[in-house]
């Protein structure tokens, strides 16, 4: 994953493919983990733990905002890239 402090401006556009392509990894895999996650939390709270589903079903939002918010930044670094050159 590149920092925040990446260049976007300089990237290639085969760099900037591919940095598309690890954005995209990554919401897949984010994706996947808060499923993971908020399936643990049914299963808890079927079987009587709310403090454990509530627990999980926070972190499973905190973890999506966070994600959302880096690849939004990033994706909007990318798109200034593009409407410069």
């Amino acid at each position: 994953m590149m920092d925040s402090n990446t260049n976007y401006v300089k990237m290639t556009p085969e760099e900037l493919a591919s940095e598309e392509k690890k954005m995209k990894t990554q919401k897949f895999a984010t994706g996947v983990f808060i499923g993971v996650l908020v399936g643990i939390a049914v299963w808890a709270a079927t079987h009587g733990s709310l403090i454990l589903t509530g627990i999980l079903l926070v972190a499973a939002v905190i973890i999506g905002r966070k994600s959302s918010q880096s690849i939004k930044s990033r994706e909007e670094a990318m798109g200034r890239n593009n409407t410069v050159g």
